[in-house]
């Protein structure tokens, strides 16, 4: 084969490889969510990546076009499967499916890959990681509130201080309230009212005017590309804006304001009834101040009926040129009374949110800084004589055997090349094992962290030969013991 016809190693657009360091860091923080989703009495529960298209729902964007806003494929029978776009629809079309054998309400969460077929950025992948949870079954804006609650114990589970994090809630209805003062009620409006709700949704990252823009003519960001707006006029515009003013010195100050806004909607006032509602039952189970009502959180998704909400992060870290920046939103999610009743006859109200896996641990890694601890690696047994590689492998299977991560260096290099690859891979300590220790039944282990502090003092070879930092030699049978010794001092 020549240079020539060899395929080109290349990433896909949008997507993204992740090594050993991140894998460890999103097990570990996958397992806290986990563990903070069960103490509320969630019950895990896996779908599929691909769905039927039509079960994705017609929300999705540019629903007339299947390869739009979904990665779609014709399966052997001429049926439209699509990778799923969230965790919300397919959990819709498992309720369905179960809906008689199902406990209900029904608490259950969900953790994988979602995918979407839109233009990629910075910070913007085709395929990420969420974990969902969801009520379904439960009507009362008390299931609403126990999900905003629950979502302020996963940030504190996963290392988010109280006060670094705040949970906004607002209700659809208030929205819809705002959609009937403008004029854009019925169902005729379905689609500006969406992009009026997608306009909303990003105020936080364009502001006030980027919004207006787009509840207007439209705005052009800054590669060029034009998104095309609303259509609203000056007046409308600034009506929708001056409703995202609302908050108000208490949450249940907020929702009477906001009741008194829309005294002459039915929708916007049974909104701000449930916003009150929310706000008592935060302030009687003690999450006032972590939990807030807020009528700027909107949520892009057509299919929110009720309340919506949203996790923020309010702290500021400072990025490699020393700028401070903000993660803002790292989940949310909301009422979707509609979507189970897609699939059976009998409605059924649900609530739930997501969290966005790969926003959340950015955020946590950036908040720890450069002292972050590292991983460990596993404990390397080196291989002096290639002849006695198998009694470097019962060393390393005495170590697994009593818990321990271990592996035998398989390369063909020497000793120097060995040591280099355990620093490699962040091993902690190395087993070495000459004719010398082999003679006496003993092993030599290397503490590598250690050792490189006290090498780094050291100016002197002799010094060097001499003192040998971290390093120690025990008989054989003490193997297990000695390493445990070594990796409590770095745990």
């Amino acid at each position: 084969m020549t240079r020539a016809d060899l395929t080109p190693a290349r990433l896909p657009r949008g997507f993204a490889d992740r090594g050993a360091d991140e894998l460890a860091a999103t097990r570990e923080m996958a397992e806290a969510i986990r563990r903070t989703y069960e103490l509320w009495g969630f019950e895990g529960i896996e779908t599929p990546f691909f769905e039927y298209t039509d079960a994705l729902g017609k929300f999705l964007p540019d629903q007339d076009r299947p390869n739009a806003g979904v990665f779609s494929l014709k399966d052997d029978d001429e049926q439209w499967l699509s990778l799923r776009y969230d965790l919300t629809a397919p959990l819709a079309r498992h309720v369905a499916e179960n809906f008689q054998r199902l406990a209900k309400p029904y608490r259950s969460y969900r953790f994988g890959p979602v995918f979407r077929n839109e233009k990629p950025g910075p910070g913007r992948f085709r395929q990420f990681l969420q974990f969902d949870a969801d009520i379904v079954g439960a009507g009362s804006v008390s299931a609403d509130a126990e999900m905003c609650m629950m979502m302020a114990d996963t940030l504190e589970a996963v290392g988010v201080k109280r006060g670094d994090y705040v949970i906004k809630v607002n209700n659809r209805k208030i929205l819809d309230g705002v959609m009937e003062a403008i004029g854009l009620g019925g169902d005729d409006n379905a689609g500006r009212r969406l992009t009026v709700l997608r306009a909303i949704d990003k105020l936080d990252r364009l502001g006030p005017e980027g919004v207006r823009a787009l509840l207007g003519a439209g705005r052009k960001d800054d590669s060029g590309d034009f998104t095309k707006g609303a259509g609203l006029d000056d007046e409308a515009s600034s009506r929708v804006l001056s409703i995202l003013r609302a908050k108000a010195e208490s949450n249940l100050h907020t929702a009477r304001k906001l009741f008194e806004e829309f005294a002459s909607t039915e929708a916007g006032q049974e909104g701000a009834r449930e916003l009150s509602a929310i706000a008592t039952l935060v302030e009687q189970a003690g999450y006032d101040g972590r939990v807030v009502i807020d009528p700027s959180v909107v949520r892009g998704l057509e299919y929110y009926t009720g309340p919506v909400y949203e996790a923020e992060l309010t702290f500021t870290v400072s990025d490699e040129k020393g700028q401070p920046i903000q993660f803002g939103s790292v989940g949310g999610g909301g009422r979707y009374d509609g979507l189970v009743g897609r699939f059976m006859a009998e409605n059924t109200p649900a609530t739930g949110f997501s969290i966005g896996v790969s926003r959340l641990l950015a955020a946590l890694r950036a908040l720890q800084g450069p002292e972050a601890p590292r991983p460990l690696g596993p404990v390397v047994v080196l291989v002096l004589d290639r002849d006695q590689i198998g009694r470097s492998m019962a060393q390393a299977a005495t170590l697994r055997a009593a818990g321990i991560s271990a592996e035998v260096y398989l390369g063909a290099s020497g000793m120097k090349a060995q040591m280099k690859y355990a620093d490699r891979r962040k091993s902690p300590c190395v087993v070495i094992q000459g004719s010398d220790e082999r003679d006496k039944s003993e092993v030599t282990l290397k503490d590598l962290i250690a050792g490189s502090a006290a090498a780094a003092a050291i100016t002197d070879r002799a010094e060097w030969t001499e003192s040998r930092p971290a390093q120690v030699t025990v008989a054989e049978e003490r193997l297990v013991e000695q390493v445990r010794a070594i990796l409590s001092r770095h745990e």
